[in-house]
């Protein structure tokens, strides 16, 4: 038998980066890109790789491009990290596992390094395979951390419970990650929304816009740590739009939510620096009476629009600048 799972896009809707310094935020899953698994019982344990796993290139040129596309480490690292992360699960609660083997391998049509939670995705849909594979049960709440710990504790990767909690919860999900309880409880708060309740929402992200995610935030964590006033503040200000934005949603309020998500963006400018490629990302849309932010640590853009009219307009101007756009599917 083989297994199959699945993990989806993200995007940030309101309140990040404030969820990887016990902030809030809300998130939407994007169902039009994914990260598959497929695993099934072999004699030894194979992790297959995929193209950007291979170490040959038809030449310099070739190789260059990978790097700048997909860094310089592939998915198998997430692959092997998740695995093991799953393991220790399973030993530090008395869960024996059977004396059986596997061969995994993954794909992905998430775009890469675009801030669409990509690297999580394959975590997630590993750690779901695992699962199903071992017979193993693991409570909703706790999973997205055993999914973060896999690529904080393991790779060294910077990173916040966000994308874990929406590719595991799935729809649109509001998420308090007060430091007491997480600390306490070792998850944060998780309350769906019913997405039905959503406006006309657009995701649009740069075709070619290679670079390392989870090395943006990084001088931010630092500030913070400091206990950097305007970093602090302005952390609080973005969770508190999260909070906001889930009452404007359940109202229906859809101006003043359309006002949050440019206000999310506009605060992020305050306490990060953000490359002009990105900005114009941002400001086409912002030109064409949508508004934009960041769905993730750049290169994807996330908003509101009115009408087809303004759809229409934004995928033509975007496209300019070498911007695809699509309507999110969330359900």
């Amino acid at each position: 038998m083989i297994i199959e799972t699945r993990a989806y896009a993200r995007a940030g809707l309101l309140g990040n980066p404030s969820d990887g310094y016990f902030g809030k935020t809300i998130s939407i899953i994007v169902r039009n890109f994914g990260a598959s698994i497929s695993l099934y019982e072999t004699p030894e344990l194979k992790i297959e790789e995929t193209d950007v796993d291979l170490n040959t290139f038809r030449n310099i040129h070739h190789m260059v491009d990978s790097v700048k596309l997909t860094g310089y480490y592939g998915g198998t690292r997430l692959i092997k990290a998740a695995v093991k992360k799953f393991a220790e699960y399973c030993d530090s609660h008395n869960r024996k596992l059977s004396n059986k083997n596997f061969t995994i391998r993954y794909r992905s049509s998430i775009p890469r390094q675009v801030g669409l939670a990509g690297s999580s995705a394959i975590v997630t849909a590993t750690i779901k395979a695992l699962m199903q594979f071992y017979d193993v049960d693991i409570p909703k709440h706790v999973l997205p951390t055993l999914i973060l710990k896999s690529e904080t504790e393991e790779l060294g990767i910077n990173a916040g419970l966000q994308d874990r909690v929406i590719q595991v919860y799935e729809g649109c999900v509001f998420m308090d990650f007060e430091k007491k309880h997480l600390q306490t409880n070792g998850f944060g708060k998780y309350d769906s929304i019913n997405s039905a309740l959503l406006p006309k929402l657009y995701l649009a992200y740069k075709i070619e816009l290679g670079k390392v995610s989870g090395t943006v935030l990084n001088n931010i964590r630092e500030k913070y740590e400091k206990g950097d006033p305007l970093v602090l503040e302005t952390l609080a200000e973005l969770a508190e739009l999260a909070e906001q934005g889930k009452e404007v949603i359940l109202k229906k309020d859809y101006e003043m939510l359309n006002e949050l998500i440019n206000k999310n963006f506009d605060l992020r400018c305050k306490i990060m620096n953000i490359s002009e490629s990105n900005m114009e990302l941002v400001m086409t849309a912002r030109n064409c009476g949508a508004s934009a932010k960041f769905s993730g640590s750049g290169g994807a853009i996330i908003g509101m629009y009115q009408d087809d009219e303004m759809l229409q307009r934004l995928m033509v101007n975007l496209q300019k600048i070498n911007a695809r756009v699509i309507k999110p599917i969330i359900m």
